[in-house]
């Protein structure tokens, strides 16, 4: 199933059950006072994280929630039943905006709740109004109708490290050579259409889809993919090696990241990694880390398909993690 990160819900919190005009009613006497409970508050609106990304594929079909509201107060003074509150449950590192408010919620994590609509308070009963002057009081008040509100939802993936490049640079490919993350792998660009994840001695790492030249302006797979990169400690900039300029490559990348939502990516630690290194002999290999060492980069070379440069890759991302 697709990986959905963006939705749009409805909610509403419950209305307050209304207060109540009641006589108590005592042998001998015609009238022995007001006696109407009050309405029960209406059911609030909470948002709660949990570790699921895949949960907002379930809201596809149902995306109305509504909570209960309060009963009406009764006799003898007793106060009518709160409404429920209910909950929806949103993958941790959603954003949700409320768009008749403009309000914006992170749930950041695990088991974090959020009001964001608050249940109708309940309506008075008569025996609220009863004074020194007013004895016999008809008064009763309605509860208040709760909040409502549609919401977007956003889901911006937290991992410690995120892969990414252009199109066919072997991000996947490493992922699952790294963790067994077991993502879809093929020889034809945007193999990768949803981000794949995966685990290093407890760190989550991320496979971005591929980018390309003006993804920051929505091209391609464009910004949809470039937010889940915005949370994550580590940015892993892969370049293949069987591209004819990897510098250009490498260009290309750095200057989305850095007109992405003015550049709020371009400070994030990075290693640049040089892939596929089995499909080129030492000599180009080594004139294409000259190149990148020039502007003052120094890449790690990894081949999916050597031990010993996984190993070290493996090393390296998790001393650099460690360090973060």
């Amino acid at each position: 199933m697709a990986l959905i990160d963006e939705i749009t819900l409805f909610a509403r919190a419950g209305k307050g059950g209304n207060g109540v005009v009641r006589w108590l009613h005592i042998k001998g006497k015609e009238l022995a006072g007001p006696s109407g409970g009050n309405g029960g508050n209406g059911g609030s609106v909470y948002v709660r994280g949990i570790r699921d990304i895949g949960i907002l594929a379930r809201y596809r079909g149902s995306k109305r929630f509504i909570a209960p509201s309060g009963n009406d107060g009764e006799n003898r003074g007793k106060d009518g039943a709160q409404g429920k509150d209910i909950t929806i449950d949103l993958p941790v590192g959603s954003i949700i905006r409320n768009s008749e408010t403009g309000e914006r919620y992170e749930l950041l994590e695990e088991e974090q709740k959020i009001m964001v609509l608050k249940g109708g308070r309940g309506g008075a009963g008569n025996r609220v109004f009863k004074s020194s002057v007013n004895r016999s009081p008809t008064e009763s008040t309605e509860g208040i109708e709760g909040e409502e509100a549609h919401f977007s939802i956003e889901l911006r993936l937290i991992a410690h490290a995120g892969f990414i490049g252009l199109p066919n640079a072997g991000k996947t490919s490493l992922l699952n050579a790294l963790t067994r993350a077991a993502g879809k792998v093929g020889s034809y660009a945007f193999t990768t259409l949803d981000p794949n994840l995966g685990t290093l001695y407890g760190y989550i790492l991320a496979d971005i889809p591929g980018l390309i030249e003006g993804a920051s302006d929505g091209k391609g797979l464009g910004s949809k993919f470039l937010r889940h990169i915005s949370r994550t400690k580590l940015l892993i900039h892969c370049i293949s090696l069987e591209s004819t300029h990897p510098l250009e490559d490498f260009h290309v990348i750095e200057k989305e990241l850095a007109e992405y939502e003015k550049g709020v990516l371009t400070h994030k630690p990075r290693l640049v990694l040089l892939t596929k290194s089995d499909t080129q002999d030492a000599e180009h290999i080594a004139e294409v880390i000259k190149q990148f060492k020039a502007i003052g980069k120094d890449p790690l070379v990894v081949s999916v398909l050597d031990d010993q440069l996984l190993k070290a890759l493996e090393t390296k991302l998790v001393q650099t993690l460690a360090s973060l």
